[in-house]
């Protein structure tokens, strides 16, 4: 199956993740082995596409949850977990 964000193809999950967001995954994770220098140029660069584009941290919520639920929608089977009848949760006193 072929992946298109626009007009251009993913070829990786950082293919994806980078034309998703519109910018390189490595922005906001680091490379290894970066100087402080480096580091403290990709903060900022960071902090200035946050400042322009508040929405993003949702936005890539959103696109993390769509790719997850498309790839492996196993991981939102979630079975709730039922208390047994009359236990309280450790650590809450009974109203007096």
């Amino acid at each position: 199956m072929r992946t298109y964000i626009g007009r251009h193809q993913a070829l990786s999950t950082d293919d994806f993740v980078e034309l998703a967001l519109g910018t390189p995954v490595e922005l906001w994770l680091g490379v290894e082995g970066e100087s402080e220098e480096e580091r403290a140029a990709r903060l900022d660069a960071a902090r200035d596409i946050l400042a322009e584009y508040p929405d993003l941290p949702d936005v890539v919520s959103r696109v993390a949850a769509e790719v997850i639920e498309a790839q492996a929608p196993e991981l939102f089977n979630i079975v709730p977990l039922v208390r047994p009848a009359g236990r309280r949760p450790r650590g809450r006193r009974a109203a007096a």
